[in-house]
Formats: C-alpha cells, sequence, structure tokens
C-alpha cells in the first residue's frame, strides 16, 4: 500500500514537469523570439525633381598673362612699379639707359633731313626737266629710307621705357636696377597676370563627361552657362559663382581626361592661379530622381554599393544598385531602387538576409541635398 501511494506520487510529479516543460518550450522560448526580432530604422525612397551638382577638382588660372621682356638692350636705370601692385596698360615698368637710342635717332634725323632737302631740290629740277627720271626715283628712294631709319630709331628710343602690355597684377621684379638686360632673352623681367575674371580648369574623366552630357534632363549640352561655385582649400566657400565657358576638343592621353574651363569673378583678388578647388557644377535637373541618405549605403568587399531593403513582409533583402553621385550628405540612385522601397539607416549592424525586422521611420535624418545647407 505504502509502495503503490509511493508510484503513484512520482508518476503525478513526472507529468507534471513534464507539461511544466512543455509549457516552457512553447511558451516562454516564443515569447523570448518575439523580443528579440530588432528594430530598425527606414528611409521610404520618394521621386522628386532633383538639381544635378557635380563636385570636380580643379585649379585656376589666370584669363590674361603677359611675360615682360626687354626690346632693346641696354642697363636698367630704374624699376617704376611696386612688387605685387596692380597696373595699367600703357604704364612705365622699367627705364632702360637710352643714350646710344638718343644718338641713334639723332643721327637718323639728321640724315633724314638731309635726304629731304636733296628730294625738294630733286623735284624741283624734274619740274624744269634738268633731272632725269632715274636721278629722281634715286632722291625720292633715299628719301623713304631715311624716313624709315628715323621711325626705326625712335621706336628703339621709346622701347627704353619698358611698359606694361595689359592691365593685371604684376609679381616680383627678376631683375635688379644696374642689370643688363638684352633684346630677345630668354628670362622675363616679370610677369603680369590678368586675374579679374579669373578661370578654373576641371578635369573630369571621359565617363564622367559621358554621363554630364546625357544625364542632365535639359535639350542642351550641360557645359553651356551652366553655374559654378568653389570651395577653397581651407572648406570655405568662395562667395561670387561664374559660369562654364567650354568643353575642351580633345582628351589628354596620359590621363584620359577632358579640360572644362570655368570663368569666375574675382572682384576682391582672393583667387590666385595656381589654386587647387573645388568646383560644384549645376549640370541641369533629374525631373525623377531618387536620394537616399549617405547612412543607408554599404560596399562589398570590392566597392559595389548596395542597401538593406525592407521587403512588404518586414523581412530583410540585400539590394545591390548603382549610384551616380553625391549630393549634399545623399547618393543620387541610377537603379536598382524605386519610389516607395524601404531601406534601412539605422540598426544596419542588427539584420541579415531574410531575417524580420520592426521597420519604423526615422525622424532623426537631416536630408542636405544642396552643398549650400
Amino acid at each position: 500500500m505504502y509502495r503503490a501511494t509511493i508510484s503513484l506520487f512520482l508518476s503525478f510529479a513526472f507529468v507534471s514537469l513534464f507539461c511544466g516543460c512543455d509549457r516552457f518550450s512553447h511558451g516562454e522560448i516564443q515569447s523570448t523570439d518575439a523580443a528579440t526580432i530588432p528594430e530598425v530604422g527606414v528611409y521610404t525612397i520618394k521621386s522628386e525633381p532633383i538639381p544635378l551638382i557635380r563636385e570636380l577638382p580643379g585649379r585656376t588660372a589666370a584669363f590674361n598673362v603677359a611675360e615682360v621682356r626687354p626690346q632693346v638692350s641696354g642697363i636698367i636705370l630704374k624699376r617704376k612699379f611696386e612688387e605685387g601692385s596692380v597696373v595699367e596698360e600703357g604704364e612705365e615698368l622699367y627705364e632702360i639707359d637710352a643714350a646710344v637710342y638718343q644718338a641713334n635717332y639723332d643721327k637718323a634725323m639728321a640724315h633724314f633731313n638731309s635726304m629731304d632737302r636733296t628730294r625738294q631740290r630733286a623735284e624741283t629740277l624734274r619740274e624744269s626737266r634738268t633731272m632725269s627720271e632715274q636721278e629722281y626715283e634715286d632722291a625720292l628712294y633715299a628719301w623713304k629710307q631715311a624716313k624709315a631709319d628715323v621711325e626705326l630709331a625712335r621706336l628703339d628710343l621709346n622701347y627704353c621705357k619698358v611698359k606694361a602690355p595689359l592691365s593685371g597684377k604684376i609679381g616680383r621684379s627678376a631683375i635688379t636696377v644696374g642689370a643688363l638686360v638684352t633684346n630677345g632673352q630668354g628670362e622675363e623681367m616679370a610677369v603680369i597676370q590678368q586675374i579679374n575674371p579669373i578661370y578654373v580648369d576641371l578635369k573630369p574623366a571621359v565617363p564622367q563627361v559621358l554621363r554630364m552630357k546625357t544625364g542632365n534632363g535639359n535639350d542642351h549640352p550641360f557645359w553651356q552657362g551652366a553655374k559654378v561655385s568653389l570651395i577653397l582649400e581651407d572648406g570655405s566657400r568662395y562667395p561670387h559663382s561664374g559660369v562654364i565657358k567650354f568643353l575642351d576638343n580633345h582628351v589628354q592621353e596620359d590621363t584620359g581626361t577632358i579640360t572644362l574651363r570655368a570663368e569666375i569673378p574675382n572682384h576682391d583678388c582672393e583667387l590666385l592661379p595656381g589654386m587647387f578647388v573645388r568646383a560644384l557644377v549645376e549640370e541641369g535637373v533629374r525631373q525623377d530622381g531618387l536620394l537616399i541618405p549617405q547612412e543607408g549605403l554599404c560596399r562589398d568587399f570590392k566597392g559595389n554599393p548596395y542597401v538593406w531593403l525592407v521587403r512588404d513582409d518586414d523581412t530583410i533583402e540585400m539590394r545591390n544598385i548603382q549610384t551616380e553621385l553625391t549630393i549634399g550628405n545623399t547618393w543620387l540612385v541610377d537603379g536598382g531602387l524605386k519610389a516607395g522601397d524601404r531601406i534601412i539607416v539605422e540598426g544596419i549592424q542588427l539584420v541579415a538576409p531574410g531575417a524580420a525586422v520592426v521597420p519604423r521611420e526615422t525622424g532623426s535624418l537631416k536630408m542636405k541635398t544642396s552643398f549650400d545647407e
């Protein structure tokens, strides 16, 4: 009787324990699985007109450049400009010793006066028919040659005053007072650069130019009047914007790039030739553009872009996409996505392909679609 009671008690305890384990395995674990489904922040893609702004590296170049060189030989007597100043066209820069050239001019003038009197007598004799036609022509020829010699001597004398060939900012003087300069020397005396406006030469690669030609959404070439603004090397924004002037007609074989030249106002001469800048070129408008935040873009080990997509059943898909360029803190998508797709921008480290998630629209994301923001 005692043994039967003990057996019945043990059987009841075993059944109770088994049922408890079953409840734990089906109730508690299911509750735990539901609690571990990650919550992720998503961004829903919208189709909208997007201004196409492409960032390109560039270097500034002077609008006009003149290398000042002597046209006569002699000793420099004076330098009449301040280095780094702005000079006007025709302003005297250097004075070369003119003693020899003054003497040559005086000699040429004396000879010309003599030939002029000879010509006048020849004309009188010709009218009285006491001089042959050949003698008259010889006298006339000698007069013309003397006149040309005077003009050459006058030019040499004027060249002793070296003048600015154009208006602009002049650099350092390569020669000093007392130095000997020679006509046709290889070294320039100074360099004048006209830098208002100033050029910016951009070097897009050929594939970039092809995309820019076909993707700007306009019916005219992107370089015709496209607006350009600059970011300087220190990251500051240059206050004046310019326009694209022309696209070069050949490809540089060593780099595979094409020169794209912009003209920028430079009233305060803040930009100097040779500076590196970043140019923001407004190509046009993509009417059905798709933008995604940079936080949502991932890359595989080959550098190919992809995103984590939340499907309609709230499961995850890894989607390869094509991107064209960055605009502000966003990427312009060129393929692989459509309007209405939801991509993960927060909690990417918690997801895996096919896994279930709890999506929520993120409200903390600030989309900047302009370099001005």
